[in-house]
């Protein structure tokens, strides 16, 4: 991950903890739908654990990791547990997931790295698992006004990108306007997938 957006969420883990973002909320219910009651999830980037907080609450065995140390600590606190600091990169699972979660994080990923983090999650899946990340999107990469770096993609690129990690089902991309940290709304690509049976 870019060593700058990384630094931001570490020195803002408490302000970035007190944002709610209830647009999602659709989003996760679509996603949980794929799976059965009790599947086992990894979340990437669960920032504070507000997801995480909401599918356990449902019944799910989700285990939430964060890139940043002092973000983990934030979401550990309200979940009541511990929360593993994970970096994309360092996803090592293979087939231990029913299903993986990725809200607002992978579009932080460089964009020549993306294929790799994405092959990394599909071998975490287990076979049919399922897949939900969101992306600003755009044409190229760039930094924001908080000079957090993003990969800005377009939906051909996305999907081009996914094809390289490895086979997929199911793969649909939906977009939509998300109001980010820095004030801005954003156009949003959000991606479901399934790992090939």
């Amino acid at each position: 991950m870019d060593d700058a957006t990384l630094q931001f969420y570490r020195q803002n883990a408490e302000a970035y903890a007190q944002r709610e973002i209830t647009s999602r909320h659709a989003r996760l219910a679509k996603f949980l739908a794929l799976l059965p009651q009790g599947a086992a999830i990894l979340e990437l980037g669960c920032g504070a654990g507000g997801d995480s907080a909401e599918m356990i609450a449902r019944g799910y065995d989700v285990t939430p990791t964060d890139g940043s140390p002092e973000m983990a600590e934030v979401a550990s606190r309200r979940l009541g547990r511990p929360v593993k600091t994970l970096l994309f990169h360092n996803v090592d699972g293979v087939e231990a997931y029913d299903g993986i979660w990725a809200n607002a994080c992978l579009l932080h990923v460089p964009r020549d790295q993306l294929a790799d983090v994405l092959a990394r999650i599909r071998r975490a899946l287990k076979s049919g698992g399922a897949f939900y990340a969101s992306y600003k999107s755009g044409d190229g990469d760039g930094r924001d006004t908080l000079n957090r770096y993003y990969n800005y993609p377009t939906e051909d690129w996305l999907r081009a990108t996914y094809a390289q990690a490895g086979e997929w089902i199911d793969l649909s991309i939906e977009t939509g306007q998300v109001r980010g940290f820095d004030d801005a709304m954003a156009e949003m690509l959000f991606v479901f997938a399934r790992k090939t049976p």
